[in-house]
This record gives structure tokens, sequence and C-alpha cells, in this order.
């Protein structure tokens, strides 16, 4: 469903909107998802990697949220509240994932350079599904949604040093991992953790982080049937 066929924007702010749709307000979830959607879709494409997968997981949690709203207590933003809920969807899915046998991705031949239209974005995407699961949530939420270190260690119910520790490793581990995007004007060397951290900030300007999800998740229409 488009934006504009779920009428004018409701002006409460998200708190009121979530203790309205808890006191039977049938409208009030709706435009909660309508304002945040794109944001999680992006995280949880991010994190899995794969958008049958992603679509599923964002509607599991957005269900979830609309039974559990009532019970916001709101000690954390509404968008902190949704977006761990997300998150853990996620993980949910990639735990089950990794307990079934995969196939490895092939690895890439660092000795010649890439083709001239060599997607960087998708290069990102692909290393991010390499890492362990807790630092690749921590890389998405820090440096693809660009979420400050105190907010992704709300989301993800962690200490805030520990957030910093598995963005270091991770982007570590995709300096290595993007070791064939070399920088012709810096003499072909294998990117840095901060190049590394700034191509992943780039993956999320690659369309698909705007993308609407209306029609993955159940609630467009502000009501939970067809979930």
């Amino acid at each position: 469903m488009d934006a504009a066929e779920l009428g004018p924007r409701d002006s409460r702010d998200d708190a009121s909107l979530l203790r309205a749709h808890a006191d039977g307000d049938p409208n009030a979830f709706a435009e909660v998802v309508r304002r945040h959607r794109d944001r999680l879709w992006a995280v949880a494409l991010r994190t899995l990697g794969d958008r049958e997968e992603a679509a599923d997981a964002l509607q599991d949690a957005l269900l979830s949220a609309f039974r559990s709203a009532g019970s916001f207590r709101g000690d954390s933003a509404v968008t902190t509240w949704l977006h761990r809920i997300v998150v853990n969807a996620c993980l949910d899915r990639v735990r089950r994932r990794q307990a079934r046998p995969t196939v490895p991705l092939p690895e890439t031949d660092t000795t010649t350079a890439p083709a001239p239209d060599r997607d960087t974005a998708m290069d990102v995407r692909q290393a991010l599904q390499q890492l362990p699961v807790d630092q690749r949530a921590a890389l998405v939420l820090v440096d693809v949604q660009g979420y400050a270190v105190a907010e992704a260690a709300v989301m993800l119910g962690v200490a805030e040093g520990t957030i910093k520790s598995r963005c270091a490793r991770g982007r570590a581990r995709l300096a290595l991992l993007l070791g064939h995007l070399r920088n012709p004007a810096d003499g072909g060397r294998v990117p840095t953790e901060a190049a590394a951290t700034e191509a992943a900030a780039r993956a999320r300007l690659d369309g698909s982080a705007g993308r609407s999800v209306a029609a993955e998740a159940p609630f467009a229409s502000g009501k939970e049937g067809g979930a």
C-alpha cells in the first residue's frame, strides 16, 4: 500500500501512538510503522543479506511489536524499541540458519584488479555476511545505519564497550575481506579499518535502504489481520 493511501500524517508522537494503539486505536500502529519501516527494513536486509528472509523477520518483529505495544514503558525511544525487536528477530534467524549447512561464498582473488563496473555496495553486503553475527549486527547499526554506539548498545542489549569491541573486530575483518577494493590513488594498498568503515557506510546508498516494506508487512492498514 502506498503511503498516500494511508491518509494524512498523524501529529502525535511515537509514544502517544503506541499508547493509543494499546487503547484500541485501529490506525495508531500503522502510523508508527510508516514512520520507521524504511530504516527497520534496511537493518533487517543488511543483517540477513536476503530479501525474503529480511521480509519474514521484519514481519515477525512487527507482529511482536503490535502485540506487545501495551508493555512499552518509555525507557527508550520507540524507534530504539522497534529496532531491538527487529534485530532480535534477525539474529534468531541467523542463528537458525547457521545451524544448517551452508555453501560458503567464493574467495576473492586479490591478485587481480577488480572489474571496472564492480558493485562496491554488493561487495560490502557479501563481506558483512561472512562476519560473526554479533559483529555484523553492531556494524550494521553503527557503520551502515549511522546509529550512535549508545543507541546500538540499547538495541542489542549489551554494554557500549561491547559494541565498540564488536565494531573494531568487525572492521578489521572487513578490511581483510574487502582487500580487493584497491584504491589506485593510494598505491593499491589493502583498505585500512577506516576505509572498511567508509565502504560499509557507502553500502547504504545502493537504494535498497529506502525501499518501502508496506507490501511485506501486514500492518500498513493498522490491522493485525493477514499476519
